[in-house]
């Protein structure tokens, strides 16, 4: 049986060289993120933005949530992949970071689609669903507090369409999700998110061994959203 390779940084510079179409916009933003303290763990990889932009144009997407914004990058690459009447709405706890990141969505001329809401985002969401009612997104990418998982996993379920995709940022967190000692917080919830995913029938369902571990969840026809008790 074949086997994985192991993604060692030549081969890993190889498939940036060969497939990485990041210009120079992404590329300063991602740059001026660098330095930050928390870049490392909370940045997406320019492939990964550039993966993101792949699933909206292939599930036509033209409503797009963000949980989790940082300083952006996510949300520029999938703002770019919109159609011109597409929105995106990303929501951070802070405008510091997001700060950061408005100049170059202005500068790519896409800030007319993208929507910051700043605040708690299980409120946020709450919001979104008495504004726009259920079923009114496409996709929703969810990068943020760990421990917030399930609730912004439900949110975001209810809000997408029948054959809407979530897509889920570290869901094997650092290859902590395997460890027994691991027992802080973030890691209890990511392990616990994954296997009620697994047991989930309102979704078809792929955790992808790439980046941090992403999951794509597809909402399958007919399936329903949390019930009031359980809505963030």
């Amino acid at each position: 049986m074949a086997q994985q390779l192991e993604s060692t940084p030549a081969l890993l510079e190889y498939v940036r060289r060969s497939s990485l179409r990041e210009d120079d916009i992404l590329r300063r933003l991602r740059a001026e993120t660098s330095g930050l303290p928390a870049a490392l763990a909370l940045q997406v990889t320019p492939e990964q933005g550039q993966f993101l932009a792949l699933l909206v144009g292939l599930t036509g997407a033209s409503r797009v949530l963000d949980i989790g914004t940082f300083t952006g990058y996510s949300s520029l690459s999938m703002a770019r992949a919109l159609p011109p009447h597409g929105r995106l709405v990303t929501m951070d706890i802070s405008e510091k970071w997001p700060s950061i990141g408005a100049p170059f969505w202005r500068e790519a001329h896409v800030a007319d689609r993208i929507d910051l809401r700043v605040g708690d985002a299980r409120e946020t969401l709450a919001k979104l669903r008495a504004e726009e009612g259920p079923e009114s997104f496409d996709l929703a990418f969810v990068d943020a507090d760990k421990a917030q998982y399930a609730a912004y996993y439900e949110a975001a379920l209810d809000l997408l369409r029948p054959g809407g995709l979530i897509v889920l940022d570290n869901t094997l967190f650092f290859g902590r999700v395997i460890d027994p000692a691991a027992q802080d917080a973030d890691t209890v919830a990511i392990r616990e998110l994954n296997q009620a995913l697994l047991d989930d029938d309102r979704v078809d369902l792929s955790l992808l061994p790439l980046f941090d571990g992403i999951t794509l969840a597809r909402k399958r026809s007919g399936a329903g959203g949390p019930s009031e008790e359980d809505r963030p």
